[in-house]
């Protein structure tokens, strides 16, 4: 059975979303990163980068969400999750790539400056860019990557996935959601999915555990 580690609030949702919308069969192992879990020696050995999402399969062990959620696409084809058109299914990676080298990296100078700067007041500054920065990224999507209703037009894919997870960080990045219409349909819209609540509702059930 496949194993997702993963922990709340962090992009580990858009795999979780994927997979509950593949019908897949899977597991999830829930990490407290306010608990350092994910630089522990057994964790460390699945995952040397130390950060999560990882996806244990019965070949090995894949990192990074873009991979993940191709993966997911591909063995669960009948899910429907990935265009089947090779030049789409590369829109889709471009979209992806996108998301996990600009947003997330914006999205990161608020609360991991650490990991580009030991200058406190450099760090200072890279959280006070987060907002411009983030909002900048949100921009290019609702203008130039977000087709509609869905991010590739008709059919729904693990690019939906994705991007819901990382628009619900924007309020905490202090982007105001109202700037991007689209993109804050998109995400009321994905809220209603069933497999959304089910991933939703496995975060919440975690976070309360003791």
């Amino acid at each position: 059975m496949l194993k997702l580690y993963c922990a709340a609030g962090t992009c580990a949702l858009a795999p979780h979303i994927a997979l509950e919308e593949a019908g897949a069969p899977f597991e999830t192992v829930r990490l407290d990163l306010q608990r350092n879990d994910q630089r522990k020696p057994d964790y460390l050995a699945l995952n040397p980068k130390g950060r999560v999402p990882v996806l244990a399969t019965e070949l090995g062990v894949l990192t990074e969400t873009p991979a993940i959620l191709a993966y997911v696409g591909q063995r669960f084809g009948a899910a429907n999750l990935l265009p089947a058109d090779p030049f789409a299914f590369a829109q889709l990676q471009s979209f992806n790539a996108f998301i996990c080298s600009s947003l997330h990296v914006a999205h990161a100078h608020r609360t991991r400056g650490h990991r580009w700067s030991d200058d406190p007041a450099t760090i200072h500054a890279m959280k006070a860019k987060v907002p411009e920065t983030v909002a900048e990224a949100f921009r290019f999507i609702e203008l130039h990557a977000f087709q509609g209703p869905w991010v590739m037009g008709q059919q729904y894919t693990v690019a939906d996935a994705y991007l819901y997870a990382v628009a619900r960080w924007m309020e905490g990045d202090g982007v105001d959601p109202a700037q991007f219409p689209r993109v804050s349909d998109h995400r009321h819209r994905m809220g209603q999915r069933p497999a959304v609540q089910r991933a939703l509702a496995t975060e919440e059930r975690a976070a309360a555990a003791p």
